[in-house]
């Protein structure tokens, strides 16, 4: 069992920055598969970005060039930088997490473990 924790969130202009945070407890780390994912009102909960073991990572287009995901194993925590943003940004931001240590599969289904999310909400 793995439980995820996101923190970060919060209200920011257009063009303003946030660091999102996952704290992750159980289970080892280093050898997870890691991603965070968002979802707005009215939506299906989707990709923005992964990262695997090896620190490979995997990024919606609609975030690429805006979004660095990144990992501390020492501190069992995950990482999402956002910065550029845009009001379409604006969602709760779940982070999620595999058994798999290598996987490139960003699909919402193939994750085993998933936090509560943190809201994100960018203002024009």
């Amino acid at each position: 069992q793995v439980v995820l924790v996101e923190s970060g969130g919060g209200l920011m202009q257009a063009g303003g920055s946030l660091r999102l945070s996952c704290a992750a407890a159980g289970g080892s780390f280093s050898r997870y598969s890691m991603g965070w994912f968002h979802q707005a009102p009215g939506t299906e909960r989707s990709f923005v970005a992964a990262i695997n073991s090896l620190t490979y990572t995997y990024y919606d287009d609609s975030v690429k060039g805006r979004f660095t995901i990144s990992r501390d194993n020492a501190k069992n925590t995950l990482y999402l930088q956002m910065t550029s943003l845009k009001p379409e940004d604006t969602a709760v931001y779940y982070c999620a997490a595999k058994n798999s240590i290598l996987s490139s599969d960003t699909r919402v289904g193939t994750y085993d473990y998933w936090g509560q999310g943190t809201q994100v909400t960018v203002s024009s």
